[in-house]
């Protein structure tokens, strides 16, 4: 079952890697340093329900409702253009507020939800999770498909954890207002980025 675990983990870190939403705000709460170990916790436990729920045959649910899948992208599409708007806005204004308790303590649920919206409203999501890891790991035997699941599930743990505790390590050199600025101008220029390919993808399939 050993080989079964890695297949899970290789195809888990194919998928995570590639530069996302999630891995966006991962790194920027890290290089904060504002509650970046919560929002890669949100970001596994995210993945752990959706790894599981495709695996154990949720992968029909988007496959029998491209009206869900339409409905998950045009509100990912509105939500990274809003979230792309915030970061440039951010980036460009006179002032720039760093890491401090009063930002930190105003900023919690801020991030909670942003961290639920980026991760839910994303259609890739649920096409990595539910279709890809869905249709393969649904393909192997029952006792095998637990493995599977515990191998992708194992690669987005290490990957956020990972991602999370290097951008704090990298907090002291990147947590000044000219990095900061630098890097919420990256962060929006990327989610718009993202925005215009999940429309344009949604537009090609209509």
């Amino acid at each position: 079952m050993l080989s079964v675990f890695f297949q899970g983990m290789a195809l888990g870190a194919a998928l995570i890697l590639p530069l996302g939403p999630q891995n966006v705000l991962v790194l920027n709460q890290g290089v904060r340093r504002q509650y970046h170990l919560m929002t890669a916790g949100l970001c596994t436990l995210s993945d752990i329900v959706l790894i599981c729920g495709g695996v154990f045959g949720g992968s029909a649910l988007l496959t029998q409702s491209p009206l869900l899948l339409n409905l998950v992208t045009w509100g990912g599409v509105a939500f990274l253009l809003w979230y792309g708007w915030g970061a440039l806005r951010t980036a460009f204004r006179g002032d720039i507020e760093l890491s401090s308790e009063k930002v930190m303590q105003q900023g919690r649920w801020r991030i909670f939800a942003t961290m639920m919206a980026v991760t839910w409203l994303n259609p890739h999501v649920y096409i990595d999770t539910f279709v890809v890891l869905g249709s393969l790991g649904g393909q192997l035997p029952p006792e095998a498909r637990s493995w599977f699941a515990l191998g992708s599930v194992s690669a987005s743990i290490l990957w956020f954890f990972g991602l999370a505790l290097l951008a704090a390590w990298l907090s002291p050199v990147l947590n000044n207002a000219k990095a900061q600025r630098i890097i919420n101008a990256l962060v929006g220029v990327m989610m718009w980025g993202i925005a215009a390919k999940l429309a344009l993808q949604a537009l090609g399939q209509g």
